[in-house]
């Protein structure tokens, strides 16, 4: 399931998947442009730092809360 509030998100604060994946130590925008639309899931980690970085509860960038 893709994660559309994310993408939402990050277009509006006008930032690349190439700079969020640099956030989550990922290589790639391609790396967390499958996580992004729902093919790869977030981490724990990663979903501590986008909560941080977006300023939002965890559970945004869940699937189960999706």
């Amino acid at each position: 399931m893709a994660n559309v509030k994310l993408k939402e998100l990050r277009k509006e604060r006008d930032e690349t998947q190439i700079e969020i994946a640099k956030l989550l130590g990922l290589k790639t925008a391609s790396a967390y442009s499958k996580k992004e639309n729902g093919r790869v899931p977030f981490s724990l980690e990663e979903a501590k730092l986008l909560a941080k970085h977006f300023n939002q509860p965890i559970e945004y960038f869940t699937n189960e809360f999706s």
